[in-house]
């Protein structure tokens, strides 16, 4: 079977959506799951965006040694200067350029003709390749771009020494077979296409970015951008998990494979969504929670008898399990060690033990901890961003005959801070409280509220989604009682909100592909 070559993006185009931005140690250890999950490339980030994002992808850079490092570059030196300077001590670097090639973003936002794309193109690339043999060209909204331009394109790009030519469906416009025939016939005619990798990069406005890809790939293109969970710019990217699952499952039909190490996708569908706070919807494909839930009578019988009546994939392929080592409060520190191996998580022995206290305290309340307990606490403890506000104290009064009030401390960078305020409700109150002591200016935007797991002592796990001057961050938080969890997810949006004060994300006009 041909291996299709998937090119992860997550942690620069799935950096794009709105409140998923991440500190270095974040995007360093979502790298190396990547790795271990066994992408060939990880488009590490856009390091002519901001100095914080130079310095994550330059720390990747040094620190994956098997997957291909890629930095994005406008057409311009600059640019690429930038990409070189962080990712060439990489030990598989590239250099990732573009330009948008569509009639409509030629006149109304390059203001450029036709000549000149292809100068500039074949400019950035060869300047590019002067510095590293590995360069990749993408003809931005390449998908609404006149065919016989885009060959002509693709070839001065090549020429000029493109190892990868890359056509994105950039808003998610195309419709499959549309897609797959414009793929062909880029390729039956650009001359000197065989010295290239063709890829294709489609995003979700439609629906249609994991069909889309597929069919690039049936027409011919043989590397595939892809985020976890689908994540990017609007509507997201195409989906790592469903690309790779559908090559997978239907192998024999399409007679592809990849460099994937299935069981590592749950784990690493977890991990992203515990960095950006992005929440995966129960009836996401292969990783959403009902993805292989049953609950019809025929649907439960039918498995009973045969898994696959109703499953089309096993569970395990993809690091579920359908056995569980059951943790509580007699649990000892080796049992928890090895849960934490079995999901993924490789810890110092000092985040171990700061862990495994925070998993006794939970213990003590709970009769039992599930898996999705402990990927709370680890992203409590472990993965957060260094907290602008901590929440020392919180006690709320409320009920029929009273008026909610909510007594708060705070640690607002190290300094205690006290304060009481009211609220139509205890967790008004509370927000009201927190949000004076903050002084932040922030609109709650949305407010969500899902039991992790099932009975009367379930942890609650509180979404937030926060705006302020543009600026949006989602924030999480998870406790036995739900208004201390409605808290910790205010503070964790407000964090969110202030290390995007201190790391400009990348503008609206820089957001690509």
């Amino acid at each position: 079977m041909e291996q299709i070559k998937i090119f992860d993006t997550t942690l620069r185009d799935g950096e794009q959506s709105p409140g998923a931005s991440m500190n270095a140690a974040e995007k360093l250890r979502l790298a190396r799951q990547l790795e271990k999950l066994g992408v060939n490339a990880i488009e590490a980030g856009f390091p002519a965006a901001s100095t914080g994002d130079f310095d994550a992808v330059k720390q990747i850079a040094a620190n994956i040694h098997q997957a291909e490092v890629t930095a994005l570059a406008r057409a311009s030196k600059d640019d690429i200067d930038k990409a070189w300077g962080a990712i060439q001590d990489a030990a598989k670097p590239r250099i990732h350029t573009f330009l948008a090639t569509s009639d409509i973003h030629m006149q109304h936002k390059l203001r450029m003709n036709r000549d000149q794309v292809v100068e500039a193109a074949a400019a950035a690339v060869k300047y590019a390749k002067s510095l590293t043999p590995n360069v990749e060209f993408s003809a931005e909204d390449g998908s609404r771009s006149d065919r016989d331009f885009l060959c002509r394109v693709f070839g001065a790009a090549i020429e000029a020494g493109a190892t990868t030519v890359n056509l994105p469906d950039t808003v998610g416009y195309a419709m499959p077979d549309e897609f797959g025939e414009l793929v062909a016939y880029v390729i039956r005619h650009t001359p000197n296409i065989h010295r290239a990798v063709v890829s294709v990069h489609c995003h979700n406005d439609l629906g249609l970015a994991t069909a889309n890809t597929l069919a690039g790939i049936k027409a011919g293109a043989r590397q595939a951008e892809v985020t976890i969970n689908g994540i990017g710019e609007r509507a997201g990217n195409t989906s790592l998990e469903e690309l790779v699952m559908g090559l997978y499952t239907r192998r024999e039909m399409l007679g592809f494979t990849t460099s994937i190490q299935t069981r590592e996708i749950f784990p690493t569908s977890r991990l992203v969504s515990m960095i950006t706070g992005i929440v995966v919807q129960p009836n996401k494909a292969v990783v959403g929670a009902n993805a292989f839930a049953h609950e019809a009578g025929i649907h439960q019988d039918g498995v009973l008898k045969n898994r696959m009546t109703y499953e089309i994939m096993e569970p395990e392929t993809i690091g579920l399990s359908s056995n569980r080592l059951v943790l509580g409060k007699h649990s000892g520190r080796h049992a928890f060690k090895q849960k934490l191996a079995d999901m993924g998580y490789e810890l110092s022995e000092s985040d171990l033990n700061r862990l495994f206290d925070r998993f006794k305290g939970l213990a003590d309340k709970r009769k039992e901890i599930l898996d999705e307990d402990i990927e709370v606490l680890v992203a409590e403890e472990i993965l957060r961003v260094p907290d602008t506000y901590q929440l020392d104290y919180l006690n709320v009064v409320s009920g029929t005959m009273a008026v909610p009030t909510a007594t708060v401390k705070l640690k607002i960078n190290g300094e205690t801070a006290q304060s009481a305020g009211f609220g139509v409700g205890p967790i008004d109150a509370a927000f009201n409280t927190i949000a004076k002591m903050t002084g932040t200016t922030s609109k709650l935007l949305r407010f969500s509220v899902n039991a992790i797991s099932g009975g009367m002592d379930a942890q609650g796990e509180v979404t937030v989604r926060l705006q302020e001057n543009g600026l949006v961050a989602l924030g999480k938080g998870a406790d036995p009682d739900i208004i201390t969890a409605s808290a910790k997810a205010f503070l964790n949006g407000l964090n969110r909100l202030e290390y995007m004060k201190r790391n400009p994300s990348i503008s609206a006009e820089e957001r690509v592909l």
